[in-house]
This record gives structure tokens, C-alpha cells and sequence, in this order.
């Protein structure tokens, strides 16, 4: 990593800095608590399962880094997990414009995890990492391609863990869409191949991608993700693509340069 002019490990959170970026790209609901209040724990308790999904990337394809960024880090979970695999010798830094999201960062911080409430865009330009990470971020972006074009510079590798909500069973349900937008902030909708070409269009050369087994693996004890296990196990066995778009329920992680 090069790092020129500021020290991350040392700086201080600038929250006029991270109401500039709530304002631009997030969205008031980061901002007022709502997002909070619907979502209490920020998803904290499946960060161990997604940063073991990063790890199996990055030893796939050899990548050991000496620095981890993640933009909109939330509860900072993932990042400390990451930092329990790799050990002290890989620094982490988390980036988060939630004034209630840092909160829930700031118990986690150790002398080689740092959070700050602010938007990594808002850093010199010479402030790049080994792998910048973005998961299941860019969902909730207003300008999305905007903001996977400005990330690419940041890290020779990045990482994007993207929620596929586009399937015929979400679509043939109908109002399910409204409730990813009222509950959990999902403003965009992808396929793999609307993901992929997001990626491409803002210039990225996809590294690998595979599948992710979130409704097999996740304990999620809703009727509909109960009732669909079975099927969704049985299908994916023998067809990964054609589940995730038939049934869903299988977020796509993917690696880029």
C-alpha cells in the first residue's frame, strides 16, 4: 500500500465529511437512525460467514495483502473477522458514513483495525490499499456507476459481494421489491449478468466470480427462504445459474482489477 500525506491509522473521524457523502451517494436513512432502527444489529451477525467468502477468494487466487480496506464497513464485523484469519501483520481500515454504523465500529478497533466515519472518496488520491472491499454496498448507491468508477483506483484489487435480487420468484411475488427498498435500502436491482456488466462499463477486468450460498448457509427462518431451502439445495447441486435466477437467494462475490 502507498500512503502519502495521511496516516489512517491516526486521523480523526470528520462527520461534516460523512454528512457531505450521506447527502451525496447514501441517503438520509444512514443518517437518521432509521436505517438503525429497522436493521438493529447492521447485519453484524452474518459478517463472519461473508469475510470466510473473501478469504476463500483471496487464497484462490494467491493474494495475500498487507492492507484491507472496506467502503461502508458498517458494524466493522467483516473487517475484524478478516483481521482474526490474517493476523497482525495485515492492517484493516474501514470506511463508514453512518454516524450509528461507526458507533457499533468503534468497541472493534485494535491497534491494526481502524474505523473512520468518513467516505474513503473524500481522501487524497495517493491513499490506496492492496484489496479495497465492497460488500453488499453499491445496492443502495444513487449513482452506482459513479461510485464503482471512483473505487477502482483506490486498490489493485477490489472485492464486491452483490445481493442478486432479481429472480422469477421475487418478481412473480411482486412487492417484494418495495420491501428491499423500505427495509434494508436496496434501491438497485441486479442479475449476474447486469452486476458483471456494471463492473465492465466502469472499466474493471473481472478477476473470478462465483455464487454465493447465502440462503443455503445463512440462518435465515422465514417462511419463504424455510420453504425454499430443500429446492433451492436440491437445484443448485445441478444448475448454479439457473437457481440463482429462477429462485434467488444466491448473492454473486467477485473480484476485479
Amino acid at each position: 500500500m502507498e500512503i502519502t500525506n495521511m496516516n489512517p491509522a491516526t486521523s480523526k473521524p470528520h462527520l461534516g465529511s460523512a454528512h457531505q457523502a450521506i447527502s451525496a451517494t447514501a441517503g438520509h436513512i444512514y443518517a437518521d437512525g432509521t436505517y438503525l432502527s429497522k436493521n438493529p444489529t447492521w447485519h453484524e451477525e452474518h459478517s463472519s460467514w461473508k469475510a470466510k467468502q473473501v478469504d476463500v477468494m483471496l487464497r484462490k487466487h494467491g493474494i495475500k495483502p498487507s492492507t484491507i480496506a472496506e467502503v461502508g464497513c458498517g458494524a466493522g464485523e467483516i473487517l475484524s473477522c478478516l483481521a482474526s484469519i490474517y493476523g497482525s501483520d495485515v492492517r484493516c481500515f474501514g470506511y463508514e458514513v453512518s454516524p450509528q454504523a461507526f458507533e457499533l465500529c468503534r468497541p472493534k478497533e485494535t491497534k491494526n483495525i481502524h474505523y473512520c466515519l468518513k467516505d474513503l472518496f473524500l481522501e487524497p488520491e495517493d491513499i490506496t490499499f492492496d484489496v479495497v472491499m465492497a460488500i453488499d454496498v453499491f445496492e443502495h448507491v444513487e449513482d452506482y456507476i459513479g461510485f464503482v468508477r471512483k473505487l477502482k483506483g483506490r486498490a489493485k484489487y477490489k472485492i464486491f459481494h452483490i445481493p442478486l435480487d432479481i429472480s422469477v420468484q421475487l418478481v412473480m411475488r411482486g412487492t417484494v421489491f418495495q420491501k428491499l427498498r423500505d427495509n434494508i435500502g436496496h434501491i438497485h436491482y441486479f442479475t449476474k449478468e447486469t452486476a458483471l456488466a456494471t463492473l465492465k462499463s466502469a472499466g474493471y477486468e473481472i478477476v473470478d466470480c462465483f455464487y454465493t450460498r447465502s440462503a443455503l448457509e445463512l440462518g435465515r427462518s422465514d417462511i419463504a427462504n424455510s420453504l425454499l431451502r430443500i429446492p433451492r439445495g436440491v437445484l443448485f447441486s445441478i444448475h448454479q445459474g439457473l437457481t440463482a435466477r429462477i429462485l434467488g437467494g444466491f448473492p454473486l462475490l467477485v473480484l476485479a482489477k
